[in-house]
């Protein structure tokens, strides 16, 4: 617990605060509430980013047959994590967590406990290092790269700053993967904000006020340049198969985060 700094507001932290939970700090609520102020539908757009997980992978593990998982960014445990999404449709499926924050990784081994049939593993690792990633002993040891895996980057790659400074790390996480396997994405977007709210969100990034990075669909779209599509494409994330008629008081400006699922 030594390498935790609380001081200085960290993603997972802050995403935690939106969603209600109690493992953030003053610094952690102070960035998410300075983000709200200028987005004020930043907490709704983790609610919405957070179901839209749910949702892809119980697509994976129940209509694609997805037995593995590799969920890079994963955030600090909550309701609902992949483990336990895809459990309850196999026991036997297992989850590779990865993220870079050390407090993640003490509440993830605390408290994500997989089913006896199934296995999970926890690796403290940045996505900025995809090699390392791919390179480490203990996601060889609990995922098969000769069957298919679900890649989960969802809610993360909008921490990687710059115009198509994400491609090459999905590409290259993805030349790891066989044939048959799954990218899940998700990343913040400016596209349907009101323009004045979108200047105020440009201030902030310049002066280093949010992490928060986002992409146009053209950009989040060539992501998943190579892969099959699957319906209904880049949308918002909650119009993206939705479990009943999407709220009609929710537009695409409230979530303002694009998501969707490719095959390799």
């Amino acid at each position: 617990m030594d390498r935790i700094d609380t001081s200085v507001a960290h993603p997972a932290r802050r995403y935690n605060y939106w969603l209600g939970g109690k493992d953030n700090f003053a610094a952690d609520r102070a960035s998410a509430d300075a983000i709200a102020a200028a987005w004020p539908s930043a907490p709704i757009a983790a609610r919405e980013n957070r179901r839209f997980l749910g949702r892809a992978v119980r697509f994976l593990a129940g209509e694609a047959g997805i037995r593995q998982f590799l969920d890079i960014g994963t955030g600090l445990p909550t309701a609902g994590n992949t483990h336990e999404v895809a459990q309850a449709i196999d026991p036997s499926a297992r989850v590779v967590y990865v993220d870079n924050d050390p407090m993640v990784m003490v509440h993830a081994r605390a408290l994500l406990t997989s089913a006896p049939e199934g296995r999970t593993a926890y690796l403290e690792a940045d996505l900025r290092d995809p090699g390392r990633i791919l390179a480490h002993p203990d996601l060889r040891a609990t995922l098969d790269f000769t069957r298919p895996i679900g890649l989960m980057l969802v809610a993360v790659l909008h921490f990687i700053h710059g115009e198509g400074a994400g491609a090459p790390i999905v590409r290259e996480l993805l030349a790891a993967l066989p044939e048959g396997s799954y990218l899940v994405a998700s990343n913040a977007t400016k596209d349907f904000l009101p323009p004045q709210i979108s200047q105020v969100y440009d201030r902030m990034l310049a002066a280093g006020q949010t992490d928060i990075w986002p992409r146009t669909e053209a950009e989040f779209g060539a992501l998943f340049d190579g892969l099959t599509l699957v319906d209904p494409g880049v949308v918002a994330v909650h119009e993206w198969r939705p479990d009943t008629a999407p709220d009609p008081a929710l537009t695409p400006a409230d979530v303002s985060v694009y998501g969707a699922v490719g095959r390799l």
